[in-house]
């Protein structure tokens, strides 16, 4: 049976706990911005023009994404590919979703809300890194937030070091890319990455 409406839906599954809708903020309360500071990783989900969906991951040290109040998100877009999938998602559609992510803890927050891209280096001086601004931010007005239950992180046992697995297992970056690309070897791109990084980690 292929579910194509509500009433199917509702009938496969029961009717949520008002919890549920009630933990659903329209702002950033103390405790999403306390877990926005201490987030050093979060996924940025948006939708071009034409009905696509990207999702991008974004990390930086801890409160890399600044909260400067209640509701609005401060995201910064630190170099990389040039490709900005992203930008260019917001340029045609400003509707974004983020989930944030804090090492160790099974609890993410959910923000939605809409964004659009600043280059103002006031608005960016807070999300500098040793002294150098990001190319240009997303600037996101918070619609919802709130925090999500920790019952995928703890079926998936994301953060216990015996369900790592062993890297070796799955080829590196460079020999997926050669093999689906065939432009350059695995060596080179995996050493092209390595010196990406480097620098990276001086920014």
């Amino acid at each position: 049976m292929v579910i194509s409406n509500m009433p199917e839906l509702r009938t496969a599954y029961r009717e949520p706990k008002p919890l549920a809708h009630q933990k659903v903020l329209s702002r950033l309360d103390e405790h999403s911005r306390n877990f926005i500071a201490i987030s050093p990783f979060c996924v940025l989900t948006s939708v071009g023009a034409d009905g696509m969906m990207d999702t991008s991951p974004r990390g930086d040290p801890p409160g890399f994404v600044a909260a400067p109040d209640e509701r609005t998100l401060l995201i910064p877009d630190r170099p990389g590919n040039n490709q900005v999938d992203t930008l260019q998602n917001v340029v045609g559609n400003p509707e974004v979703g983020l989930l944030f992510f804090v090492p160790g803890m099974n609890e993410t927050l959910r923000v939605s809300g809409t964004a659009e891209i600043v280059t103002d280096p006031e608005l960016l001086a807070p999300l500098s890194v040793n002294g150098r601004l990001p190319l240009s931010g997303l600037r996101v007005t918070v619609k919802e937030a709130f925090l999500h239950c920790g019952r995928a992180f703890i079926r998936s046992r994301l953060w216990d070091p015996d369900a790592q697995i062993e890297r070796s297992s799955y080829p590196t970056y460079g020999q997926v890319v050669s093999d689906q690309v065939k432009v350059m070897s695995a060596e080179e791109i995996d050493a092209s990455e390595e010196g990406a990084n480097q620098v990276d980690q001086l920014w």
